[in-house]
């Protein structure tokens, strides 16, 4: 019994292939040049882009990104009561408390980025420019949230009527 046990540990360990034979590219080869640095990668000490400017194009992108990938947990209002929180799971802060309003538009790039608490990092699914226009169209929500008429003018409100 211990040879037939021997026997089978020798033959998956004989099985097991070496690695460095396996098709790559190095870091330089001469045919193929420098091998591609993958997207999203930030060389040590250098900093990621800034913000963008906000634009209607960017509110209109993050609005679109934010109903995909932020919704189902957020909701359309940002109150932390989406879908995913009514069945259950941890409800998100409501993007209209205090300190989420004082929060700067870096935070939420980060959470995005990162992850923070139950949340999981959307680096992998959503790219930078993304994030950024989430970020803004967050704070876009936000500010919807608590405005009043007085914070229109008078241009503005003609064009409502």
């Amino acid at each position: 019994m211990r040879r037939a046990i021997a026997l089978i540990i020798a033959a998956a360990l004989g099985a097991c292939d070496d690695m460095s034979v396996q098709p790559k590219q190095k870091v330089y080869s001469p045919l193929v040049g420098p091998a591609k640095t993958p997207l999203d990668t930030v060389e040590f000490l250098e900093s990621p882009a800034p913000p963008p400017n906000v634009t209607l194009a960017l509110l209109e992108r993050g609005q679109d990104r934010y109903r995909i990938y932020c919704t189902p947990c957020h909701s359309e209002l940002g109150d932390g009561r989406g879908m995913i929180a009514q069945r259950g799971f941890p409800s998100p802060p409501s993007y209209n408390s205090d300190r989420l309003r004082q929060a700067p538009v870096q935070h939420f790039y980060d959470v995005i980025t990162n992850g923070q608490g139950v949340m999981y990092s959307f680096a992998d699914r959503v790219q930078p420019p993304d994030r950024w226009a989430i970020a803004a169209y967050i704070r876009a929500l936000q500010r919807s949230q608590i405005a009043t008429s007085s914070d229109i003018n008078s241009h503005q409100w003609r064009e409502l009527q």
